[in-house]
């Protein structure tokens, strides 16, 4: 081994660790992985950021566009309005579901497609007294297996296209990953809808929102007698009194009830108040402001909302911008209006003050707010509706348009009219002119730090081609499987793909894996092809763990679940994809 491999061995391992351990983000940890290649001498200066503008980068920055412009345009509300009329039983619930998510997955973004049916998955859950933990690691299994589907689908197929053109052959088209991918997609949801969801542990837990939540517990009505010290003063003046924590979630004025009232509103004698707070802090703002209980009325969710506000449910995303933040640090109600009326984690509601509580992903988080309001917000905070009422984001009259931009880019880079990436960026371009996505949400859509993942991540995949690291590693990987027929070492590569993916990035692993796969193929002296399918499967079947991919983290939350309930239906489920896998490989992409 040179001094040059050790140092990138060196890095990959300080990476991995670094991904698995999570102490910091993985866009973080890819610039700091390149950063060492480049002072290192391993990658020029002048070619440090060259990964930024690689095709993979522009490629899935572009679909991330385009799968925004689908989501809000409505172009899929259809689907899912009809999703929303299914039976209870719930093998076909979990079939039709995680049948549906796959589709839609093979076209726009995983956690997009996710962010869809989620909803629909917890409405049905409910309805049908269903643990929603039965729907949603389906869900989310769904969407990483419909990826597996097409190009587009996922961004470790884009990133082996790149790899199989740089090799010398033509990049990977829109549907070469189709006859492989198609049948390991029916064959995992066939597996989850008749063996998988009774794998899945059946916590009954809190299935409706006032079971999780227990509104009628933490909010109380107060009233304002005359001769209180709060008459004449604005709202906002009497939830800054000392410590205590309250939230005037709701004002009731003569026969008037006016949900999450303005902060500036002025308290006059004989209002009503409806207040969120603890036991404790309710008596110390009673006993500093002369407040009057008015007695054991029983209040629940209708006496937050009202037509023009509403209650909604949202769930943390892995990079969300309040992850690690206290609810007191984002000051929601002066800056945007909205009320944090409670968090739940791993299907309970915790019973921590909330302005001392870190957003973790995951969270649950019960808001209240203006319909406007919210819908500004939740992406501002990285936070995806669960099962909302009365909040849609979307504008389903417009989804003609966008079907027929996003089917025009798809048809020119399936017939070769366009690369990929042009064929995106221009539908992602066209979305914007005729005014399907603002300008404002087109740099939104994209999640910034999977681009910057890539853009880091590929400089640093190449110093191990050149360094001869990735034909090190290939060598001890033909050394140890000599003895092995070719399918027991194309098995090894997927398995070992499969077993990284659940522990880093999936767009990384794909970048590990990829230039080891091709040198495996070389000292074998059969085509790369096979093997580049290989590690697209395993980079996209992440299915051990909650870190994994987002799709699995995002549904820990809602559905309870703990970090070992996802390899009892993920290891099950990966041996089928490697069943599965394998002979289709072999048969479409022979050695």
């Amino acid at each position: 081994m040179t001094a040059e491999q050790a140092i990138v061995f060196g890095v990959l391992a300080m990476s991995l660790v670094l991904f698995i351990t999570g102490r910091w983000r993985y866009d973080i940890v890819a610039l700091l992985a390149l950063l060492v290649v480049t002072v290192t001498g391993l990658v020029p200066p002048g070619e440090a950021f060259d990964g930024f503008g690689h095709p993979a980068v522009i490629t899935v920055a572009a679909v991330l566009v385009v799968s925004r412009g689908l989501f809000t345009s409505g172009a899929v509300h259809v689907v899912a309005d009809w999703m929303s009329r299914i039976g209870d039983r719930l093998i076909v619930q979990v079939g039709a579901l995680t049948g549906v998510v796959a589709a839609a997955s093979a076209f726009m973004n995983n956690v997009g497609a996710l962010a869809l049916f989620m909803p629909i998955a917890i409405r049905l859950a409910r309805r049908s007294d269903n643990p929603p933990s039965a729907l949603l690691m389906p869900l989310a299994f769904g969407s990483l297996l419909g990826g597996l589907i097409t190009l587009i689908g996922t961004p470790p197929n884009i990133i082996i296209a790149t790899f199989r053109a740089r090799d010398g052959a033509e990049p990977f088209r829109m549907f070469d990953f189709t006859p492989v991918g198609l049948g390991v997609t029916v064959a995992g949801v066939l597996f989850m809808a008749l063996v998988g969801w009774r794998l899945v542990p059946r916590r009954r837990g809190k299935t409706s929102r006032q079971e999780l939540f227990e509104i009628e517990s933490y909010i109380t009505e107060v009233r304002v007698p005359p001769e209180s010290k709060v008459v004449d003063q604005p709202i906002r003046d009497l939830e800054a009194m000392d410590d205590a924590e309250i939230t005037v979630v709701a004002l009731v004025r003569g026969e008037r009830r006016f949900p999450a009232p303005s902060g500036s509103e002025l308290l006059r004698a004989g209002d009503g108040l409806v207040i969120e707070a603890d036991s404790e802090d309710l008596q110390a703002l009673i006993d500093k402001t002369g407040l009057k209980l008015v007695g054991a009325k029983q209040l629940g969710e209708d006496a937050l909302g009202s037509d023009e506000v509403t209650i909604v449910e949202a769930v943390v995303t892995l990079d969300a911008r309040i992850v690690g933040k206290t609810a007191r640090s984002l000051n929601l109600r002066r800056r945007h209006g909205v009320n944090l009326l409670a968090v739940a984690r791993q299907g309970a509601r915790l019973k921590a003050r909330l302005s001392d509580i870190r957003f973790r992903a995951g969270d649950v988080l019960l808001l209240q707010g203006g319909e406007e309001a919210l819908a500004e917000v939740l992406p501002l905070l990285g936070c995806l509706p669960l099962a909302e009422r009365g909040l849609r984001i979307g504008q389903p009259l417009r989804f003609l348009p966008a079907v027929g931009i996003f089917s025009l880019a798809l048809a020119a880079a399936a017939t070769g009219l366009a690369p990929v990436q042009i064929a995106f960026t221009t539908a992602a371009l066209a979305m914007v002119l005729v005014g399907l996505l603002p300008l404002r949400e087109l740099y939104e859509s994209i999640d910034w730090p999977i681009i910057v993942l890539l853009g880091a991540m590929i400089p640093v995949g190449r110093a191990l081609e050149t360094t001869g690291g990735a034909r090190l590693i290939a060598g001890a990987l033909l050394a140890l499987s000599a003895q092995l027929p070719p399918v027991a070492t194309l098995t090894i590569v997927l398995v070992g793909t499969m077993f990284l993916s659940d522990l880093v990035n999936n767009a990384a692993a794909a970048i590990v894996m990829a230039p080891i796969a091709i040198g495996v193929a070389h000292g074998m002296g059969v085509s790369i092809d096979p093997f580049l399918m290989a590690v697209a499967i395993g980079a996209s079947s992440a299915f051990l763990t909650p870190i994994g991919h987002q799709s699995n983290t995002l549904v820990m939350g809602p559905g309870g679940y703990q970090f070992g309930d996802y390899w009892r239906v993920g290891l099950p489920l990966e041996v089928v994809i490697v069943a599965v896998a394998v002979p289709l490989i072999l048969w479409f992409w022979p050695l």
